[in-house]
């Protein structure tokens, strides 16, 4: 009879300890500026539903008027909905104009034009940004908007067969084109100083290798500094269109009285929501005065996804370049 023998079994390896992780040592100045910084994004936090919430109370009764408070319009829809198209079309008129040339100037100033010449320009273009609004609507009503007669006159004769620029021309010249053409001043030195500090933030290294490969100068600007800053111009533009929707007081001196009910750009009778407003809160009856916080309401929650929009497509922009 054979008896086998068990075999031992192996001690039991014990698991490593995990090592905790030392927590940095904080001072108590980065504890009080952590929490002054956490204080005051919960206070902009507040503001914002503060806003939100009495704009919705206020105006929740201005949905359901009774159809003579809306004057032409039989419905809250049919009030809101030419205002909010004389809003946007100004704001995107401005954004063509203001876009292609705060870019083109920030350009210059970063990298083309000499240092006593970029320094002055740069503070011309950011003194504009200093001007009041009712300054460059006072300009636009007196100086720009006579000027823009001819232009009207030539876009109706020879490009009128072109929907928007059809019908009867305005013979005072203050259209939505020349609000649109005011907002693009106003919008410039935002869009202009933001792109400026993107583009001259390009890494050097970068740009002195595309030249040493044989890139031209415009060459190492697309491969380089344009792909660096893209997500900055995204914001920039979108803060310009931020500000060029909310804009009242040169929007209400430079339009004419009445709304926007049409995509004829050359014809009068033109408002915003903003300038709608402006020129209407004056009466001051509680039903019109609940209309026009509505229509506030409206304007609040079009600015809240433009400027929702832009930061999504920076963030986007940004992982894309991360992952590149």
């Amino acid at each position: 009879m054979t008896t086998t023998l068990a075999k031992p079994e192996p001690p039991r390896s014990r698991p490593p300890r995990r090592q905790r992780t030392p927590r940095p040592v904080t001072s108590l100045g980065d504890r009080v500026f952590r929490m002054l910084t956490l204080g005051a994004s919960l206070l902009i936090l507040l503001a914002l539903a503060g806003v939100f919430v009495f704009l919705f109370v206020k105006g929740a009764p201005g949905f359901t008027q009774a159809a003579d408070v809306y004057g032409r319009a039989s419905s809250f829809t049919g009030y809101v909905l030419p205002l909010l198209g004389g809003t946007v079309i100004a704001a995107l008129i401005a954004l063509l104009i203001a876009v292609p040339l705060a870019w083109g100037i920030a350009l210059v100033i970063s990298h083309y034009a000499p240092r006593f010449v970029a320094v002055p320009a740069a503070y011309l273009v950011d003194l504009l940004a200093a001007v009041p609004s009712v300054v460059f609507g006072l300009w636009g009503v007196v100086v720009l908007a006579p000027k823009m007669v001819p232009v009207f006159d030539f876009l109706n004769t020879y490009f009128g067969w072109i929907p928007i620029f059809s019908g009867d021309v305005s013979n005072s010249g203050r259209t939505i084109v020349t609000a649109g053409v005011v907002l693009a001043i106003m919008i410039l030195p935002i869009i202009t100083a933001i792109t400026r500090e993107v583009f001259s933030r390009t890494p050097r290294l970068n740009q002195e290798a595309a030249l040493a490969l044989g890139a031209t100068r415009w060459e190492m600007m697309r491969l380089t500094v344009f792909p660096y800053g893209r997500s900055g111009m995204v914001s920039a533009s979108m803060l310009g269109l931020g500000r060029a929707l909310g804009e009242t007081m040169a929007v209400a001196m430079v339009l004419s009285l009445g709304a926007w009910s049409d995509f004829k750009l050359l014809e009068p009778g033109n408002s915003s929501i903003a300038a709608n407003i402006a020129s209407k809160y004056k009466e001051r009856s509680e039903e019109l005065t609940s209309v026009l916080i509505a229509t506030g309401l409206v304007l609040f929650l079009l600015t809240f996804v433009v400027n929702a929009t832009a930061r999504w497509i920076v963030g986007r922009s940004e992982r894309r370049m991360a992952s590149a």
